[in-house]
C-alpha cells in the first residue's frame, strides 16, 4: 500500500474543505489571520507543535513534528490580491504544503524512519515580503532541504529562475501653493515624480532585455487646485540576475534624484525589500523529476472540461482547445521567467525545490479572474491534491536516495 497516496485520499474532503474555506475568506499580506490559524490548527490536528510570530510576525507560524535528521522544510503561502482574491492560488498552496508534510509524516510513522518535519506558514509574498523577512532571522538555517509549490497551468518541475527584485517607494517633497494664484511659489513634487518615470521609460532602452521596471503612483490626496507638496510612487526592479537587478536600480535612483534637481524639490527613497534571483538546484530538480514521472496527473470530468473551455472562450486565452497535459520533460538547463517570488531568497540559504502543478487551464495567466475562478473549484482541488503527493513522493524518494541529500548540497555551494 502507497500510505502517502492512501492518507490523501482518506482526507481529500478535509482538504478540500480548508482550501474553499481559505478560498471564502481572502486576506491580503500580513493581515492572514483566518487563513493560518486554518492551517496551523489543522496541523495540530495531525501532531504538529504549533508556535506562533516565526520571525516577529503575527500571522507566521511553525510547525514541528519528528526529531532528528534530515530536518525538512515545507514552506506553505495563503495570502490573496487585494480585490481580486486568490488569483494566485495560495489557497491551494499552503492546504497542499501541509497535506504534503501530514502524508509524509504518516509515512514516516509507518516506516520508522528518522527525520523533522516543518511547515512554516509563510505570509505577505504577493508583496515580496514575508520569506525574506524570516529568511533574515535565519529562520531555515537549521534545514537540509525546503520543500514547495506553486499553482501555474501545467505540471513540471518549476526549473525557473524567478526574477530578482528591488522593490522601492520614491516620495517626493515640493512646496505647497495655489496652482492659481500663486503657482510660481509652488515646487511640484507630482512635477518631479513624472519627470522621474519619463526619465525611467527612457532608460528602458538601455538596459538588458530581461530587465523590468513598473510602477505605481501611491495617491496623495491632494485636489488640482493645490501645487502638491508630496508625491509618491512605488517600483518594482526586476532582471533574471542580481547584478542586472542592482544595476537597474542604481539608475532609477539617479533618475528620481534629477527629477527632483529639475523641480527644486527632494526625494527620499526607501527600499522596501531585496531579493536574490531563484537559486535552482539541479540535483533536487531531477531527483523530484524522478518521482512525478511515477504518479498519475489528475484526470478531468466532460463538466470540468466545459468549464474550462467556456472560461477560455470568455477570457480570450489562445490555447486551441488544449486545456491540460501531462507532465512535461525536465529542461536542460533553467528557464528565466518574468515573475518573482520571495522564495528565491531562500534558494541561496538553502537548497530549495519548486513544484508547479496544474490547478487552471492552459492559457491562464496568475493574478487574472480567471485563474481565481479555477482556485475556487474542482480543477484546482485536482492540482492541489496532485502537488501534495508529488511533494510528499520527492521528499521521501530524497529521503531513500543514499547522498542525494548530501549532493544537494554540495551543487548549492559550488552553483550560482
Amino acid at each position: 500500500m502507497n500510505l502517502i497516496e492512501n492518507w490523501l485520499t482518506t482526507n481529500k474532503k478535509e482538504l478540500i474543505h480548508i482550501a474553499s474555506d481559505i478560498f471564502c475568506h481572502p486576506e491580503t499580506a500580513y493581515q492572514e489571520t483566518y487563513s493560518s490559524k486554518r492551517l496551523a490548527n489543522f496541523l495540530e490536528t495531525q501532531g504538529f507543535r504549533v508556535t506562533w510570530k516565526t520571525a516577529g510576525i503575527d500571522t507566521a507560524f511553525t510547525a514541528v513534528w519528528g526529531s532528528g535528521k534530515p530536518m525538512l522544510g515545507f514552506l506553505a503561502e495563503y495570502d490573496a490580491l487585494p480585490e481580486i482574491g486568490h488569483a494566485c492560488g495560495h489557497n491551494l498552496l499552503g492546504t497542499a504544503v501541509c497535506a504534503a508534510a501530514c502524508a509524509l509524516k504518516e509515512d514516516m510513522t509507518a516506516s520508522g524512519a528518522q527525520g523533522t518535519i516543518i511547515v512554516y506558514g509563510c505570509p505577505a509574498e504577493e508583496i515580496m515580503s514575508g520569506k525574506i523577512v524570516m529568511n533574515a532571522a535565519g529562520v531555515f538555517d537549521e534545514l537540509d532541504v525546503g520543500v514547495m509549490w506553486h499553482p501555474f497551468d501545467r505540471n513540471r518541475i518549476s526549473n525557473d529562475i524567478w526574477q530578482s527584485q528591488d522593490i522601492k517607494n520614491y516620495t517626493f517633497h515640493g512646496i505647497s501653493a495655489h496652482a492659481s494664484k500663486s503657482p510660481e511659489n509652488g515646487r511640484s513634487a507630482l512635477d518631479a515624480a513624472e519627470l522621474m518615470n519619463i526619465g525611467v521609460n527612457y532608460l528602458r532602452e538601455h538596459v538588458s532585455d530581461d530587465v523590468r521596471m513598473h510602477y505605481a503612483y501611491l495617491d496623495n490626496g491632494i485636489p488640482a487646485n493645490v501645487v502638491p507638496d508630496i508625491a509618491k510612487t512605488n517600483y518594482f526592479i526586476r532582471s533574471a540576475k542580481r547584478s542586472r537587478t542592482e544595476d537597474a536600480s542604481r539608475r532609477v535612483d539617479d533618475c528620481a534624484r534629477g527629477a527632483a534637481l529639475m523641480t527644486g524639490t527632494t526625494v527620499d527613497i526607501e527600499l522596501v525589500k531585496s531579493c536574490k534571483e531563484m537559486k535552482v538546484n539541479r540535483v533536487l530538480a531531477e531527483l523530484y523529476y524522478d518521482a512525478m514521472t511515477r504518479i498519475p496527473v489528475p484526470e478531468y470530468t466532460d463538466e470540468e472540461l466545459k468549464f474550462a473551455a467556456d472560461l477560455s472562450k470568455e477570457a480570450g486565452f489562445e490555447n486551441h482547445g488544449i486545456y491540460f497535459t501531462g507532465l512535461e520533460p525536465l529542461e536542460n538547463a533553467p528557464v528565466p521567467i518574468s515573475i518573482g517570488t520571495d522564495a528565491s531568497q531562500v534558494s541561496h540559504t538553502i537548497p530549495l525545490i519548486t513544484i508547479s502543478a496544474a490547478t487552471m487551464c492552459k492559457g491562464t495567466p496568475l493574478h487574472h479572474w480567471a485563474a481565481a475562478k479555477q482556485a475556487g473549484m474542482s480543477i484546482g482541488h485536482k492540482g492541489m491534491l496532485y502537488a501534495a503527493r508529488c511533494m510528499a513522493e520527492g521528499t521521501k524518494l530524497l529521503m531513500e536516495t543514499p547522498g542525494a541529500i548530501e549532493k544537494a548540497w554540495e551543487w548549492h555551494n559550488t552553483h550560482e
